[in-house]
């Protein structure tokens, strides 16, 4: 998986496909369509399920982390490879979507599991909980799912009426490898290793993100309160939140970074390996030692952020100077800095904004 390659030629192409060919912002302009309607689907769904199970009071109890993450599943993966599992609408509901649908949420789960082993390696023989095991018969079972997908994507590439504008990344991917240097590795399990990472760290990042801030602005009305009303007040009441409007709710953004500075999705960001040895602040630091920023300190730096427990958005539109999240002010870097930078933060950001925002508006 090219998130953990060292720097090399290999690595350089395999993020240049990936940044050109999914990520930028040609192509997310292209894949609106995918955006939109996942979202105009999630919130019928939303709206139907309060419809019909809503006490006396209007109330009703929802799942919000489930619904943040199929939605977002769902986006990420009919980007990635034109598939659609998960939630409402025409989702396929045959064999392999229930095997797929349970393989992946499985992945999330182990994704998200404290291992004895990790920590105590001499334990590791003992597979306490089983989880080594049940890691690799997920992995097995995804590597054979992403294994169908590839051989439905060159069948469809070898019959006389593939539709060239419809291409996903997996298409794309199929013709790019031809001309780069492998290194060695196969062409089967480059595609399909970069496109499950692509989907995993797409999905797993913003609905994290979503749940936090919702959480953060329900239990802190006020903050709530004030993003509606900027909505009614750019948006009004006659129409649903558009992409175009995303610009001008800055109250929205203010949250979004908030939301990132208190709970950035990697703690540890991405790993970094010194390539010779250094001096950092009096300490030396040999060639090959493993560098990992701890986020969550860095955010929380009284120095740099005054109440930096408290969840106040206000803070980002009273700065002397603006600070945004991509990596060009190291006291808030949630996505990374420099050449490790998150290919798929314009990704991210766009579908926290559309859907933080629609979801305030529409309820």
């Amino acid at each position: 998986m090219f998130a953990f390659t060292p720097y090399s030629s290999f690595w350089v192409e395999l993020r240049k496909i990936t940044s050109l060919q999914l990520l930028s912002s040609r192509r997310l302009e292209l894949l609106k369509h995918v955006r939109i309607s996942e979202m105009e689907i999630s919130m019928k769904q939303l709206y139907k399920i309060w419809s019909k199970k809503k006490d006396g009071s209007g109330r009703v109890l929802v799942e919000m982390k489930k619904l943040f993450g199929d939605l977002t599943l769902n986006v990420v993966l009919r980007m990635v490879a034109g598939k659609r599992y998960f939630g409402g609408g025409n989702a396929n509901d045959d064999e392999e979507a229930r095997r797929c649908r349970r393989v992946w949420r499985e992945f999330f789960r182990l994704h998200g599991v404290f291992v004895v082993a990790d920590s105590l390696p001499f334990l590791r023989w003992l597979d306490l909980g089983g989880y080594e095991k049940a890691m690799k018969k997920t992995a097995k079972e995804m590597d054979n799912i992403v294994s169908g997908w590839l051989e439905e994507h060159r069948m469809k590439r070898n019959s006389s009426d593939e539709d060239n504008t419809q291409q996903d990344f997996m298409d794309v991917m199929l013709s790019a490898v031809k001309n780069v240097d492998l290194c060695g590795f196969d062409a089967d399990v480059v595609i399909k290793s970069t496109c499950m990472v692509l989907i995993a760290s797409g999905t797993d990042t913003v609905g994290v993100e979503l749940t936090w801030a919702l959480s953060l602005l329900l239990n802190n009305r006020h903050a709530l309160k004030k993003a509606q009303e900027e909505l009614d007040n750019v948006v009004g009441k006659q129409r649903q939140v558009k992409e175009s409007d995303l610009n001008n709710l800055v109250y929205l953004h203010a949250i979004i970074k908030e939301t990132l500075r208190l709970y950035p999705a990697a703690q540890l960001g991405v790993r970094r390996e010194f390539y010779e040895d250094c001096t950092v602040a009096g300490y030396h630091v040999p060639k090959g030692t493993l560098l990992a920023v701890n986020l969550w300190t860095l955010h929380r730096d009284p120095i740099i952020w005054s109440d930096p427990t408290e969840f106040r958005p206000e803070r980002f539109l009273n700065m002397p100077k603006e600070v945004d999240v991509k990596g060009q002010h190291f006291e808030l870097i949630p996505f990374g800095v420099g050449r490790r930078l998150c290919p798929g933060i314009a990704f991210g950001l766009q579908m926290l904004h559309l859907v933080l925002a629609t979801l305030l508006h529409g309820f």
